[in-house]
């Protein structure tokens, strides 16, 4: 596979992961994670399979929890004709004003039913890559 075909399908697979996390489409949403998948890197978690990536979403969407969800920095790794590695900058904007910004590396393989689904995740904390704060006009100054 080429880089361009690659990156253009991670690309887009990350826009509709997004989208279906704005609009608490659990449905959706799932549909683009494999029932396969495994996340490492989550604190608190050793790792999140299918059914605890599920009722993490269905809580959060049921709750409002999540405002908006973006990508930028996006990195090919490997790409073949089944699977792409990637990493990419994550922010998770929460709707009572917390942000989530971390380094996640996934991988996105073709399934039976010539799907992408998420198969791999894996958050990278390094260089204070990730962080959980506040946005900084909520901040008070000292």
């Amino acid at each position: 596979m080429k880089e361009q075909q690659a990156q253009q399908i991670a690309e887009q697979w990350l826009t509709d992961a997004a989208a279906s996390a704005a609009n608490k489409d659990l449905r959706a949403h799932m549909s683009m994670i494999s029932k396969r998948v495994r996340v490492d890197g989550v604190p608190g978690f050793d790792n999140i399979d299918y059914d605890i990536w599920y009722q993490q979403c269905k809580h959060q969407f049921e709750m409002s929890m999540i405002k908006s969800i973006a990508y930028k920095g996006f990195n090919l790794i490997s790409a073949t004709a089944t699977q792409i590695n990637f990493s990419v900058y994550e922010t998770v904007l929460g709707t009572d004003g917390t942000l989530n910004e971390q380094i996640v590396e996934m991988t996105l393989e073709i399934e039976t039913d010539d799907v992408w689904r998420l198969v791999q995740e894996r958050v990278l904390i390094e260089n204070d890559a990730m962080r959980n704060h506040q946005p900084a006009k909520d901040k008070a100054v000292d």
